[in-house]
């Protein structure tokens, strides 16, 4: 493990300039041995499953997952009998997850208005059906099935879907603890199209929403305009800031656990501290030793790790905004302190006991965030993507008065004469037995 060392601001964002999530994800794929780009295979996929439906389907099940008769959709019983198959302390701990999440999502429900006295309003609507996305591959993820049905059941969506590739017990019990409608074990770019364009078996969905690989990233940048998509997401980020008061083991642990999830993750700490940094290679490197995925984890700190020196929190935070991560985390004196200069974050967890682990499991928001420097214009996922707002218009005789000639002049100085003849024509007298 050969952690890079980075001294100094402007070093450091020369580092992550043009950096992005995407770029990054066509590195891994490109570094397969497949013929076709994945754009090419993926507009493929698109194609065929829009034309051909579950026939589509089945036929890539079994060249690409080696599966040749199982159905596509999973039944109530496989789901209800999945929670005597996990350990009674996994069923707890999911339980737990989902009502954190739920009682979270609930706190930020937008609601319907209507003002009188100016006629105007607004209609929270949700949509009417979900399709979320649980990747599987090496591992299953439960939480991410609780992280994005729940939700969308908590906005009032009528009909939820899960497609995933992850048949297993855990994934289909948060599937029964998320209330989601129906199971479909089916995954990657076939899972997408699917979803957005409907077959014989899965019902299309309003919004397509939850991670996944290249190709599950490029297949719902394809279908956005045709549904809905929550975001783009690539490999996840961290951006630890600390100071001297911070723990070495806590933020080496920390780091480890960012560089767990994959070889392109990025675990990120900038601090004003040199002892800091000193102590933390230490501690990585005894750490590591200890740890199942050892070898993705030096992968990812070899390629994507950083420890950055900065003279004080102020340019920690300066370079934390520039980079937008995914996640950002204040190890630091007082955190509240500064937590209002925290602009760019997927999201941000303050001081020793709120770990960005607690955010991937249990804390209550959904751990669906912005990557790769989209946290500057987007969100992490919550009830907002699975509502429409509708605005309403219901203005009285006195304001329709009030605003009239103003929006006659506009509409003139546009040359839209028949808009202002619409106004105008009702802002003259009524004559007897018109």
């Amino acid at each position: 493990m050969n952690i890079k060392i980075i001294n100094g601001l402007a070093r450091a964002k020369e580092e992550f300039d043009g950096r992005s999530h995407i770029s990054l994800e066509k590195d891994r794929a490109n570094n397969s041995a497949d013929i076709c780009s994945p754009e090419q295979s993926v507009k493929q996929i698109l194609d065929s499953v829009r034309k051909f439906g579950d026939k589509a389907l089945y036929e890539y099940r079994r060249s690409l997952d080696g599966i040749n008769s199982q159905l596509l959709e999973i039944d109530t019983i496989a789901i209800t009998n999945a929670y005597k198959q996990i350990d009674p302390g996994l069923v707890d701990a999911l339980k737990l997850s989902a009502k954190r999440i739920e009682e979270y999502h609930q706190a930020t429900l937008p609601k319907s208005w209507f003002n009188n006295s100016t006629g105007l309003g607004e209609k929270a609507i949700p949509l009417d059906r979900a399709g979320v996305y649980t990747p599987g591959g090496t591992a299953s993820y439960p939480s991410s099935v609780l992280m994005t049905a729940i939700p969308a059941r908590v906005a009032g969506v009528r009909e939820v879907i899960l497609c995933t590739p992850s048949a297993s017990p855990a994934v289909l019990a948060a599937a029964a603890i998320a209330n989601v409608d129906r199971v479909f074990n089916i995954g990657g770019a076939q899972a997408i199209a699917a979803m957005s364009y409907g077959t014989e078996t899965i019902p299309q969905v309003d919004i397509v929403c939850g991670p996944g690989n290249i190709y599950v990233t490029l297949a719902k940048k394809m279908v956005f305009g045709d549904v809905a998509v929550d975001g783009l997401y690539g490999p996840t980020e961290m951006v630890l800031i600390a100071d001297d008061t911070a723990d070495p083991i806590h933020c080496s642990a920390d780091l480890l656990a960012q560089a767990e999830h994959d070889p392109l993750a990025s675990p990120i700490l900038v601090t004003n501290s040199i002892d800091l940094i000193r102590k933390v290679k230490v501690q990585l490197l005894k750490q590591i030793e200890n740890l199942e995925r050892k070898d993705t984890i030096s992968t990812s700190l070899d390629h994507r790790g950083r420890l950055i020196l900065v003279d004080d929190i102020e340019e920690a935070i300066q370079l934390a905004n520039f980079i937008s991560p995914e996640h950002v985390c204040l190890s630091i004196n007082d955190p509240w302190s500064w937590a209002d200069k925290i602009r760019n974050a997927g999201g941000l967890f303050m001081g020793r006991y709120s770990p960005e682990v607690v955010g991937d499991y249990v804390a209550g928001p959904s751990h669906v965030m912005p990557t790769g420097g989209t946290a500057r214009f987007s969100s992490a996922l919550g009830v907002h993507q699975f509502i429409r707002r509708m605005p309403i218009i219901n203005l009285k005789p006195s304001g329709f008065n009030q605003i009239g000639k103003a929006v006659s002049i506009i509409a003139r100085s546009e040359g839209l004469t028949a808009h202002a003849n619409a106004i105008e024509i009702r802002m003259r007298p009524t004559e007897a037995g018109e």
